[in-house]
């Protein structure tokens, strides 16, 4: 499974767990809520500057958005 999938799956799991809906998370992170839900669906990249963000906002460390199993190819 591509990587940018399972991160974004991620990001979901944990959004949904913190309370936010995907426009209030966009808001809290200055992102544009169509970006986020591209990030959620694994249709984009995202630097490590918008990790740690979200992982900021969401309340997490940023290493807890990323997959839990090594899907490297």
């Amino acid at each position: 499974m591509d990587l940018a999938l399972l991160l974004g799956k991620r990001i979901r799991l944990l959004r949904k767990a913190a309370g936010f809906s995907q426009e209030g998370l966009a808001l809290a992170c200055g992102l544009d809520r169509s970006y986020l839900g591209r990030i959620e669906r694994g249709e984009v990249n995202i630097t490590v500057m918008t990790l740690y963000q979200i992982a900021e906002v969401i309340g997490c460390d940023g290493k807890d958005l990323l997959p839990e199993n090594d899907h490297r190819p």
